[in-house]
C-alpha cells in the first residue's frame, strides 16, 4: 500500500471517527502496514462538524497530520463545503450522494457516490451507514483488502451489532464493485449529473 492521506468528514453521529478507526486498524493490524489517525469534532458532538485525518502507509508514518488529502470521504454538505478545497488535484472524492451536492470542484478529481444512508436504512439501522461507506471505500480505492477490512469491522463493533455491520460493509463493497465495473469514475463537474429521484 502506498502512502495515502485520507480525510473522512461529516457530522457527529454518522460514525466518521469509527470509519477512520476501521480503515486504520485494517491497515496496521490485518495488513501489517502503518497508520496514524487524528480527529476533530465540535462541542456539539451529535450533529456538529466532525472529521478524522488518516494516513496509511507500508512504511512508518513520520508526520501524523494530513497536509493535502489524496482521498476524501464526505458525508455531509457542511463537511464538503469546508474540506473539499483541500483535496489534491486529481485526487479521489467519495460522497454520500443523498447528503452532498458536489459543486465548484477544482483539480478534476475522480468522484464516486453512494446512497449510504438509504442503504443503511434498508438494513434497518441508519447508524451503520459508516460501515456501508467503509465497504464502498474498500472497493473503489483498492488500498486495502476486503478481508482485512472485514476483520477490522468484526473486531471493532459491539458483538450485538457485528452481523449488521458486516452486512452493511458487504452492501457498500458490492455497490462499489458494481460501480467500477459499470463505468469509469466520473471526472469533474461536467459529468456529475444529479437527478431528483
Amino acid at each position: 500500500m502506498r502512502l495515502s492521506e485520507i480525510r473522512v468528514a461529516g457530522f457527529g453521529g454518522q460514525g466518521v471517527i469509527l470509519s477512520a478507526i476501521l480503515l486504520g486498524k485494517a491497515a496496521s493490524i490485518y495488513e501489517n502496514g502503518f497508520a496514524t489517525m487524528t480527529q476533530n469534532f465540535g462541542p456539539e458532538a451529535r450533529g456538529g462538524a466532525c472529521s478524522a485525518q488518516l494516513i496509511l502507509s507500508d512504511e512508518p508514518v513520520l508526520y501524523p497530520y494530513v497536509t493535502r488529502p489524496d482521498i476524501m470521504v464526505v458525508m455531509s454538505q457542511e463537511a464538503y463545503n469546508r474540506f473539499a478545497p483541500e483535496l489534491k488535484p486529481a485526487g479521489m472524492l467519495i460522497v454520500e450522494e443523498d447528503l452532498v451536492r458536489v459543486t465548484d470542484l477544482k483539480g478534476d478529481p475522480k468522484v464516486y457516490s453512494i446512497p449510504a444512508t438509504r442503504m443503511a436504512e434498508e438494513l434497518g439501522k441508519r447508524m451503520v451507514l459508516n460501515s456501508v461507506m467503509v465497504g464502498f471505500f474498500t472497493a473503489v480505492t483498492k488500498l486495502l483488502t476486503a478481508d482485512a477490512v472485514r476483520k477490522a469491522v468484526a473486531d471493532s463493533v459491539p458483538p450485538s451489532f457485528r452481523e449488521l455491520n458486516l452486512q452493511a460493509f458487504e452492501k457498500g463493497y458490492e455497490y462499489g464493485n458494481k460501480e467500477l465495473a459499470a463505468a469509469p469514475p466520473r471526472q469533474g463537474l461536467q459529468e456529475l449529473a444529479y437527478s431528483s429521484e
